[in-house]
């Protein structure tokens, strides 16, 4: 293990942190509230850790696989942690595993909350909350990448480790490149949705913190009943947003470069806008007589699976309170999740189609045990490696799901509100059902629960593997 390099990385992340907290402090200071002094203290303890450690010399600079991970992992915990002090510094949290819960799900994308009255809220406070949605969607190092040349290491690594789906790789020469074409990508889709939602005379401040929250596909509501308030021209903006962030980046820059073919020919585009299309229809149908009329349902159905499917979170009523079969549906979302290369969670569409096609293979080969056949996404040949990372994940992913709501059962919730819980913060989603749905908060559960569901929204996010080797010896050994 490389420490240096390590070191050297979280230095400059809590650097970029700090100058990530400046919009939030010209929020505070537009609005003239006193938290903003809460954002200024932060800010200068992450300076005050990560300018040192932004200096370490090093010898070797070449990253591999296990320093990738390692650091990445070390990152999101480092900015969680320190993201989570302007919360307790303008004392919106009292409790700091509360602060680090709602910190943990703004990076993560995640949007489950504890906070009882988002409303009363200081608004710097909130800019920031929305704010950790849109810088972790990306992905913290995939933005330090895309600024700094890191020259002499295989920086590839870093972005594999956070960069979500079965497999990553560059669009253009360097990473650099990649990483900058994929925030500017990223932040003109951004933009573009602030404008429309400004259009439909939503207020400056909204337009922005919700947009951040899309983009993001995070799903921190500035209002308790989240979207719910909102107009119908609004919530069309924000559902079509969210199944645009849910789509693979490599899809938009391919269209940038206008080669239609590679754009078109994802498989797993068609795979993720059928699942949409179908579940709206049923779920609109099925809850058809909950609303005034059928279009009014379809509009409703077509908010929350795109907020499920691609695991934003926002909700504009209780669908906790909608027929079984809609409630059904809406739970297989979660697991299910966006596309990959997105920035949404879940298992990812591409991984659940790989697994099919896997099945499909077997059966195939259990009739005809002579026959060689391969499994191919878009065209291509899918290697072993990839199939096989994927059946490793399916089963870390298992056993980790199941020991979070075991876990969670000793604070004598029901089974349907701690499954949802560990569905909703694994997955990256944020509401579940219940006692954890969207008309309630995550405040009940107690700080034990609170802490395994953040370990949850960090593994969800990074897709398990990284953070799992920092629990093995040999990810510490200098060799």
């Amino acid at each position: 293990m490389n420490f240096r390099n390590v070191i050297f990385i979280l230095g400059w992340v809590l650097n970029m942190e700090a100058v990530l907290m400046v919009p939030s402090m010209v929020t505070g200071l537009i609005y003239q509230e006193r938290a903003v002094t809460a954002l200024l203290w932060s800010a200068l303890l992450c300076l005050a850790i990560g300018i040192p450690m932004s200096r370490i010399r090093r010898k070797n600079t070449h990253f591999r696989i296990r320093e990738g991970f390692v650091a990445v992992a070390l990152c999101w915990i480092a900015i969680s942690v320190m993201g989570g002090l302007p919360f307790l510094f303008s004392g919106t949290f009292t409790n700091p595993v509360d602060a680090l819960f709602e910190t943990m799900s703004g990076f993560t994308t995640t949007g489950a909350s504890v906070l009882t009255d988002v409303e009363v809220v200081p608004r710097c406070i909130i800019f920031w909350r929305s704010f950790t949605h849109w810088i972790g969607g990306m992905g913290v190092l995939v933005f330090l990448l895309s600024l700094f040349r890191m020259t002499g290491g295989s920086h590839i690594n870093l972005m594999k480790a956070e960069s979500p789906g079965p497999s990553v790789g560059r669009l253009l020469p360097t990473i650099q490149s990649t990483a900058k074409v994929l925030y500017i990508i990223y932040f003109g889709m951004t933009v573009l949705m602030v404008v429309l939602l400004l259009l439909g005379r939503m207020p400056l401040f909204d337009a922005l913190t919700i947009s951040f929250g899309t983009a993001g596909t995070g799903g921190f509501g500035i209002k308790n009943d989240s979207l719910g308030s909102y107009t119908v021209y609004q919530q069309v903006v924000v559902t079509v947003f969210m199944l645009l962030f849910g789509v693979n980046f490599n899809v938009y820059f391919f269209m940038l470069a206008r080669k239609w073919k590679n754009a078109f020919r994802c498989e797993e585009l068609w795979w993720y806008l059928g699942i949409v299309a179908v579940s709206i229809l049923t779920i609109g149908w099925n809850i058809r007589g909950m609303f005034d009329n059928l279009g009014q349902a379809m509009q409703q159905s077509a908010f929350q699976v795109a907020s499920i499917i691609t695991t934003t979170g926002y909700a504009t009523t209780d669908f906790n309170l909608w027929p079984e079969t809609s409630r059904s549906m809406l739970v297989l979302l979660m697991f299910v999740g966006a596309c990959a290369g997105s920035t949404g969670g879940g298992m990812k569409v591409s991984r659940l189609v790989i697994l099919l096609k896997t099945v499909k293979k077997e059966l195939s080969q259990f009739l005809h045990p002579g026959r060689v056949a391969k499994i191919r996404m878009d065209g291509k040949v899918v290697e072993h490696e990839t199939i096989r990372s994927i059946n490793v994940f399916m089963v870390a992913y298992l056993l980790i799901f199941s020991l979070s709501v075991l876990a969670l059962s000793f604070d004598g919730t029901d089974m349907i509100t701690n499954f949802t819980a560990v569905a909703a913060t694994f997955n990256n989603i944020g509401p579940g059902l219940e006692q954890a749905g969207p008309a309630t908060n995550f405040a009940m559960f107690s700080n034990v629960s609170k802490l395994v569901m953040t370990f949850d929204m960090l593994a969800g996010r990074l897709e398990i593997f990284p953070v799992l080797l920092l629990f093995v010896r040999d990810t510490w050994r200098k060799f």
